[in-house]
């Protein structure tokens, strides 16, 4: 299984790398794996079909109901 950095995450959503991770974590979308780099930085990766299924059904906006067709 491929699992994505935060960048590709964020690039999906369409937003940058640190508005992902809050938007994750508000969807309550947890890291899949930590890896550390040849630096000692340590990476989260994520589940990509976690992340496309709370994008799927994230909130909306609401319904206008003032609105009449």
């Amino acid at each position: 299984m491929t699992l994505w950095t935060i960048a590709e995450v964020a690039a999906h959503l369409g937003i940058k790398p640190g508005s992902a991770r809050g938007t994750l974590s508000r969807w309550g979308v947890k890291a899949a794996e930590r890896r550390v780099d040849d630096h000692g930085r340590a990476h989260s990766l994520y589940d990509p079909d976690e992340v496309k299924a709370a994008h799927a059904t994230r909130p909306g906006r609401g319904a206008r109901t003032d609105l009449k067709k």
